[in-house]
């Protein structure tokens, strides 16, 4: 009975290895792409369970409760606490940071979404898990953030490795990605089908049919796992309430104008302290390291008046929902959590921007509806109803997410029933956002990086293709020794995005391609780049982005 078990087992694992050898070498077919699929979504809802279960056990080491109940215990503790906690947590990220990150910055879902765009569905490995951990530090000992970016992140490198290890093309590494992303947010949230949606509209950026079904089967997997440790429970618990359609529906579009300055208020306050954060350690000569450090001093002067401010924030959010905060408390919370938010990610401390978008959403709306209802009392509606659609139109806003951010909030709260108010704010506020800023918080963090995805695949493709892959050798060629002379040439390093320009500029079908020579001394000319062969290779890759799109 042993022999035969044994032989059993050793079939079964010789079939494994040779699917898994067939697959690296020829490639995947739909029913072993949606297995792989099925993989990734249990294995990226298992990190970021695991990593929700860290923050508040490390959370609960530290301040005694975890995030549902730290604002009410925080009034207990030493000041002190309150104050030196952060600062701990700032100095263990800078140096984690320092030590496995070549710019000591946290990845986060900028960085997906170029990896799906310009690396073939590829993130970094080492880094991406040194900012995980970095992320877990950050929102347990006092920063200001949410934990959905890191996740994402997290599930990005899992499936890198998969794609490498099956020897991915590009378009099965970024669907891969895009099952990773869902599942990571479907687990967070326990909302499938915004992770679904998530993961096409803010990393694919496109919705393929063909990607469809597997990044489903990845969501639904991640939210199972989810439910198997959590339990089968909607994140915020609201009463019933309704909707005065005819009457109500001009204070929506108003409160997503509202929304969509204070998405736009918050964002810009974030670039605005990195930018400030940058020239401060530059005139001071600040270690990268002590930067975090630096900014958890600040975040416990700020928690020490409003403790509302440290990790998640899903309590303040709750009591937002449920009606619990009062017009002035919600207007100076807003204020507070917006400043926190922003040293937090000036500091580069980690974390992301998705939960401290809901709890200023929710935050406005309810200060706003506050105000309407008592101006026009005969609305009979509640204020927490705008607190629901502030929390959607801030959100959607800021991460230009309006179809994923609104179905996230109908299953967060398991209310569907008030569904044309919160897609009135949302639109409202989506649309002025994106008008202020580069369409979204993660497309503006790749545009001041020099990524230009918000223009489109016409403008960020160009990068993807080197001067030195597509020249050809110079013997002898007047018309580019005479460019040369002019000081007209490129990099061999370069890309078409900054050699594209020059034929038109100079008015040229040739650019000379030049390099150094040992001693990094003197150009040396190694080639020539031809236009016709940069507009075919162009040409081709936006020809194979809009088949994907399509398919």
């Amino acid at each position: 009975m042993r022999r035969k078990t044994t032989n059993i087992l050793k079939a079964s694992r010789d079939q494994v290895l040779t699917a898994a050898h067939v697959m690296r070498n020829k490639g995947m077919g739909q029913l072993q792409f949606w297995l792989v699929a099925l993989v990734i979504g249990l294995a990226a809802g298992g990190v970021t369970s695991l990593f929700r279960l860290g923050i508040n056990q490390l959370e609960t080491l530290i301040y005694g409760v975890d995030d549902m109940k730290l604002v009410s215990h925080a009034v207990f503790l030493p000041w002190y606490w309150i104050l030196c906690v952060p600062i701990v947590g700032g100095l263990i990220v800078g140096i984690i940071l320092h030590r496995f990150t070549p710019d000591g910055r946290a990845r986060s879902v900028a960085q997906v979404i170029r990896g799906a765009a310009l690396t073939g569905g590829r993130v970094e490995g080492k880094a991406g898990l040194a900012s995980a951990f970095a992320s877990l530090i950050t929102l347990s000992m006092g920063g200001s953030a949410g934990r959905e970016g890191p996740v994402v992140h997290l599930g990005a490198v899992i499936s890198s490795k998969v794609s490498r290890w099956l020897n991915a093309d590009a378009i099965t590494g970024r669907n891969l990605m895009g099952c990773a992303a869902a599942a990571a947010v479907s687990a967070s949230f326990n909302a499938p089908i915004a992770g679904t949606l998530f993961a096409l509209e803010v990393v694919l950026r496109h919705y393929a049919v063909q990607a469809f079904a597997p990044i489903v089967i990845a969501s639904v997997a991640g939210s199972i796992v989810s439910r198997l440790i959590f339990g089968d429970l909607i994140e915020f618990s609201l009463p019933q309430m309704s909707l005065q359609f005819y009457s109500e529906l001009p204070a929506f579009l108003l409160l997503g104008l509202v929304c969509g300055l204070v998405a736009v208020t918050m964002m810009k306050s974030i670039f605005l302290a990195e930018d400030i954060g940058d020239k401060i350690q530059a005139a001071l000569k600040i270690p990268a390291w002590l930067r975090p450090a630096i900014a958890g001093a600040g975040l416990g002067m700020i928690a020490l008046s409003f403790p509302h401010i440290i990790g998640v924030g899903y309590e303040t959010t709750w009591n937002a929902l449920n009606g619990n905060i009062t017009f002035w408390v919600a207007v100076s919370f807003v204020a507070a959590k917006v400043l926190a938010v922003a040293v937090t990610f000036a500091g580069r401390m980690g974390g992301g921007i998705f939960s401290p978008s809901l709890m200023v959403g929710a935050l406005t709306g309810i200060a706003f509806g506050g105000v309407a209802l008592g101006l026009f009392p005969s609305l009979e509606s509640y204020a927490t109803l705008y607190a629901l659609a502030g929390m959607a139109a801030v959100a959607a806003a800021v991460l230009g997410a309006p179809i994923s951010t609104s179905l996230l909030v109908f299953e967060m709260t398991g209310d569907w029933q008030t569904g044309l108010a919160i897609l009135v704010a949302v639109s409202t506020s989506s649309a002025l956002a994106s008008r202020l800023v580069h369409k979204s918080f993660f497309l503006t963090q790749l545009e001041r990086l020099g990524v230009h995805m918000a223009a489109g695949p016409q403008a960020y493709l160009l990068a993807t293709f080197s001067v030195s892959g597509l020249m050809h050798e110079c013997d002898q060629d007047a018309a580019c020794e005479a460019l040369l002379a002019e000081g007209v040439f490129v990099d061999r390093h370069a890309t078409l995005e900054s050699a594209m320009p020059m034929f038109g500029q100079y008015d040229t079908q040739k650019l000379p391609v030049v390099g150094y020579d040992k001693d990094q001394e003197s150009q040396v000319l190694l080639g020539v780049l031809h236009e016709v062969d940069a507009l075919r290779a162009f040409n081709q890759a936006l020809v194979e982005t809009a088949r994907e799109e399509h398919s």
